[in-house]
């Protein structure tokens, strides 16, 4: 059987949820430095610069493209 390729899922992390933690967050950070080819510790470096609030903007920075944060 041959068929059509399919656009890929998207991956949605609940901010609300366990998914939104910042050790999770680092996680997910170091998963997807990983797959895409990055150095994930100087991500995780900046990650780590400020709080909650500058961990997601440098999650999203790096990693917006391909990941959606819900709150």
């Amino acid at each position: 059987m041959i068929r059509a390729k399919t656009e890929p899922e998207e991956i949605v992390i609940d901010l609300t949820g366990p998914d939104g933690n910042a050790y999770a967050m680092i996680g997910y950070a170091k998963t997807f430095a990983r797959q895409l080819g990055l150095e994930s510790e100087p991500i995780i470096k900046e990650m780590c610069a400020g709080d909650y609030e500058h961990l997601l903007a440098t999650f999203e920075k790096h990693f917006g493209e391909y990941v959606i944060l819900e709150r």
